[in-house]
């Protein structure tokens, strides 16, 4: 068997490289969820949109726009997330504190919040 030598193979077609806003996105998303919960999801939120605008702008010369779409995402999921469990520890703090004070028999001071009846 023998290989022609002459034969011309084309290289795969080069991929656009990714932008760097966009990896730090997904970075900054994967944090948010993790280590560093509000930070982390703000920056990932800030950066996915600048990244996504970057590479729009870029006429198909970057890549990474799934990073990107990756990183807006895991913001937004952190940043609601973050809102819940404010929530449940406003609430938490709202049913205990109430539940102080009518153990306490301090009725006067609560008795203009409670409808009347």
């Amino acid at each position: 068997m023998s290989y022609d030598n002459n034969a011309y193979y084309a290289p795969p077609p080069a991929s656009a490289p990714n932008n760097s806003t966009a990896i730090i996105s997904l970075i900054a998303g994967i944090l948010g969820l993790t280590l560093l919960p509000t930070i982390g999801s703000i920056a990932a939120v800030i950066t996915g949109s600048m990244a996504k605008k970057e590479i729009q702008q870029s006429g198909g010369m970057q890549g990474g726009m799934g990073m990107a779409q990756a990183g807006l995402v895991l913001g937004w999921i952190g940043i609601i997330l973050f809102i819940i469990a404010l929530c449940g520890v406003g609430a938490f703090i709202l049913l205990t504190g109430g539940i102080a004070f009518l153990s306490l028999g301090e009725y006067n001071s609560i008795l203009p919040l409670l409808p009347m009846i």
